[in-house]
């Protein structure tokens, strides 16, 4: 009667593992982690006979993440934290292939081991161990406690290698859906990212985008340091958390540990990922303080661009096998960034270097002449950066008065400003030495078609004589847009205006004109930028420029060439052509 209710009990208890095997594997089927599978199998050790602790460990290499473990004494499952490393040791229990069961008595291991206190303060006094590899260079560990060694049968170790294979094949297929996962996000983040990054030439801008985009959609936090002539200085930083962005600037400004880590990743010229020990004496990881207690790992990575460093691309994470699994993918990032920043900065410095060239073609200054208000504007029209072809100037008369000039030189680049700077200092020379205007500007044609250009000048030059209260104004033009005259009661009259071309033929035809502009009344020379200038609807500033003259010239006299210029850029939406603005305002007589 015994041995029939002992065939029995084993018949039952079969078929209890069985139902419980086979609920094990449905849900390994739709687990999104290995840890889903945790309540589960530890209930199904525990309740092996003879069992007192069921202990479970995940590791990289000797890195303890964390340990998990329930007891007969207190059976609901206890979690805890570590990140901590505990050397070659404990890294050699990795496992070398598929899981294995191993017996061991608990003396045999390192008492000062968290798991072995565990199992040792439930009273364990031999275990069953296998360890399982979960794949990045992960590992996990189940160790399955009794009182005495003849617990640990056949049974035991046979269910306790079944629940080891369920668990790495779950692994298996949660590693393989999770690498398609990153594979998609992957190329969709870095195709928005370039696409982000490339959308400005704005070194700042594009620095920002790369932090904005990467955080959470990559890390919990990410910080961009560029090389300045004093070392790594911090540009962007981003936070999950709003309320820690703050911290993690200071960090990234005066923390020396984490500036040592990133000159180290400058220098080596390779990326790095720091976990575990390797964050002791930074702000980052469980014994620091504050937010940087939440993170587990860092990764940093160099920024090079065409043979360059340019600084350093770090992300913070809070879990560490992400870090692990993103380190390729991050140093793809890392380097379409670094393109981004350093074509935004060769663009910035090329910007620099044409705003100077450009500053040498037109006069730094405009003289002070009595009884006129005389403003300039000039606005880049073209985003290629060429050195574009406007000029103006303006060149006192020796006896009273002034001589007003303003020219455009076809098309962009180095001939243009060869040709500009040519065109203006002639007739500015021309000028000074008290050339008539129609001598200057046939001096320029000749010069122009000696040099055989293909391309031509227009100009006009104006000289106003004072006369009366006002001024009396006499004007030459080469092919040059009309000036405009506004009045003092803001009426806008255009003066006619016509002649050759400079530069094609080898004698040309001036038009000319004379008025009289009154006290308060206002010259208005421009180029053909401003009349060109088109909306989106395709209408050109022409057919509003008298009326935008009209209302411009209503402010301060001094800033009406800068107003007027400013509300072309406004409502230009195409047209690539350079803007420049002279104005001649008469002085009302007090």
């Amino acid at each position: 009667m015994e041995q029939h209710e002992g065939k029995a009990s084993c018949r039952a208890d079969e078929g209890w593992w069985s139902g419980r095997l086979h609920e094990l594997w449905s849900l390994a089927d739709g687990a999104q982690d290995v840890t889903d599978l945790a309540d589960s199998l530890y209930d199904m050790l525990l309740r092996m006979p003879g069992v007192l602790a069921v202990v479970g460990t995940r590791w990289s290499g000797g890195l303890l993440h964390y340990l998990r473990s329930v007891t007969l004494a207190e059976p609901t499952p206890s979690l805890v934290e570590f990140e901590q490393d505990f050397g070659e040791s404990a890294a050699a229990g990795a496992p070398g292939g598929d899981p294995t069961v191993t017996v061991h008595d608990v003396s045999e291991f390192d008492g000062a081991m968290p798991h072995v206190q565990v199992l040792t303060a439930a009273g364990v006094r031999s275990v069953a161990s296998c360890a399982v590899p979960l794949g990045q260079g992960g590992w996990a560990s189940l160790l399955v406690g009794t009182a005495d060694r003849d617990a640990v049968d056949v049974t035991l170790r046979a269910r306790l290698k079944q629940v080891a294979e369920v668990t790495m094949v779950s692994n298996r297929r949660i590693m393989a859906r999770r690498e398609d996962e990153l594979r998609q996000v992957s190329d969709a983040f870095l195709a928005e990212a370039s696409l982000q990054m490339d959308s400005s030439l704005d070194v700042e801008r594009t620095v920002r985008r790369v932090a904005r985009t990467a955080v959470p959609a990559v890390a919990e936090g990410c910080v961009l340091h560029l090389r300045r002539s004093g070392g790594l200085a911090p540009v962007a930083c981003s936070h999950m958390d709003a309320g820690e962005q703050q911290w993690l600037g200071a960090v990234a400004a005066e923390d020396l540990w984490l500036t040592d880590v990133l000159q180290q990743v400058v220098n080596r010229g390779h990326g790095l990922v720091l976990h575990g020990d390797e964050l002791a004496g930074g702000p980052f990881g469980p014994t620091s303080s504050g937010a940087g207690r939440a993170v587990r790992a860092l990764s940093v990575n160099p920024l090079k661009a065409r043979g360059r460093a340019l600084g350093t691309l770090t992300f913070l994470y809070h879990r560490v096998d992400l870090a692990e699994v993103a380190s390729l993918f991050l140093a793809d990032l890392a380097d379409r960034a670094a393109l981004a920043i350093d074509t935004s900065t060769l663009y910035e410095q090329r910007r620099r270097h044409v705003v100077s060239l450009q500053r040498h073609l037109l006069p730094r200054e405009l003289p002070r002449i009595p009884g006129l208000t005389l403003s300039s504007a000039y606005e880049v029209g073209d985003e290629s950066l060429d050195v574009g072809g406007d000029f103006y100037d303006a060149v006192p008369g020796t006896r009273g008065g002034v001589t007003l000039l303003i020219g455009d030189v076809c098309g962009r680049g180095a001939e243009a400003a060869a040709l500009t700077g040519l065109a203006r200092h002639t007739l500015r020379t021309l000028l000074e030495d008290g050339r008539t205007p129609e001598h200057a500007l046939g001096r320029l044609n000749q010069a122009l078609v000696r040099e055989g250009t293909s391309r031509f000048v227009t100009a006009l030059v104006a000289v106003l004589v004072s006369e009366g209260e006002g001024f009396l104004l006499r004007y030459w033009s080469a092919g040059h847009p009309a000036p405009l005259v506004r009045r003092e009661d803001g009426a806008v009259e255009e003066l006619a205006a016509r002649g050759d071309l400079l530069g094609v033929l080898e004698e040309i035809e001036y038009g000319s004109g004379s008025a009289h502009v009154a006290p308060g009344d206002a010259l208005v020379l421009f180029t053909d930028g401003v009349t060109e200038a088109r909306a989106a609807d395709g209408t050109f500033f022409e057919s509003c420029l008298q009326d935008a003259v009209a209302q411009q010239g209503a402010g301060e006299a001094q800033g009406f060439a800068e107003r007027l210029a400013a509300a072309v850029v406004e409502f230009r939406a195409t047209g690539a052509d350079d803007i420049a603005v002279l104005v001649a305002q008469a002085e009302m007589v007090t």
